[in-house]
């Protein structure tokens, strides 16, 4: 990956990184867990099995988003965040329609694009990913 290349990938990395994080902290820190387990369930968002959602939803964004800002384990991060935002356009974004001013599905599925770009290339020379990958080609030979 070229100078350019690899500095676009970590801003877009970056960038993820900071959205998931601020989102997982705000269910684990401002809103706090029990509120957050509260909104997941009847009579709030509706999704099946709250608690679990809500633990799943508020660690693999918060562990998450840190991840993606190292650019390690990027492919199984991004498959992780990606059933996370599947999971809030199916459960509480779908029937509002595409668009996210109407509360929509526009902006979870910005943010699979995005993982779906960084998760599933090279991290480039600023991710953990491409220097683990490189020390181990160096190790074997």
């Amino acid at each position: 990956m070229s100078g350019f290349g690899s500095v676009a990938q970590f801003l877009a990395r970056l960038i993820l990184g900071i959205i998931f994080i601020a989102h997982g902290w705000q269910k684990l820190f401002t809103q706090g867990m029990d509120a957050t387990k509260v909104a997941f369930g009847p009579g709030g968002m509706d999704v099946p099995y709250p608690e679990l959602a809500a633990y799943y939803a508020t660690w693999v964004e918060l562990i998450g988003g840190i991840l993606l800002i190292l650019g390690l384990l990027l492919p199984i991060v991004a498959t992780l965040l990606i059933a996370d935002m599947i999971g809030a356009i199916v459960f509480v974004h779908w029937d509002a329609g595409f668009w996210n001013m109407d509360g929509g599905y526009e902006w979870p599925l910005a943010l699979i694009a995005g993982l779906l770009a960084v998760g599933y290339t090279s991290a480039g020379r600023m991710g953990a990913d491409s220097y683990i990958m490189r020390r181990r080609r160096r190790d074997v030979v």
